[in-house]
């Protein structure tokens, strides 16, 4: 019976193992993925300093083809870089 349970509990830890592995790669994928549509804001560039003119069909195919999850994650994640540089955190006037 003792070995019954041994070999339950290895396949059980073999299994966590292999989720543990698999969850990892699918989120480097996601990262990667996430950090590919980024780098495609690029040509919104020229429309987000003030005065700027009305942003381009590029510019706004570029945004719509972002991930939500995406978007928000880089927002979270850009927010805490002044905490990160001893910076006070950043707040902005809602227009």
């Amino acid at each position: 019976m003792d070995v019954v349970k041994s070999s339950v509990v290895s396949l059980f830890l073999l299994a966590l193992l292999v989720q543990i592995v698999l969850q990892s790669r699918v989120t480097e994928c996601q990262a990667q993925t996430c950090s590919a549509s980024l780098a495609n804001l690029n040509v919104c560039a020229p429309f987000v300093v003030p005065g700027a003119p009305t942003a381009s069909a590029e510019c706004c195919s570029a945004l719509q083809s972002i991930d939500h999850d995406c978007m928000c994650n880089t927002i979270r994640i850009s927010a805490q870089i002044t905490s990160q540089c001893n910076l006070p955190p950043l707040t902005c006037p809602t227009n």
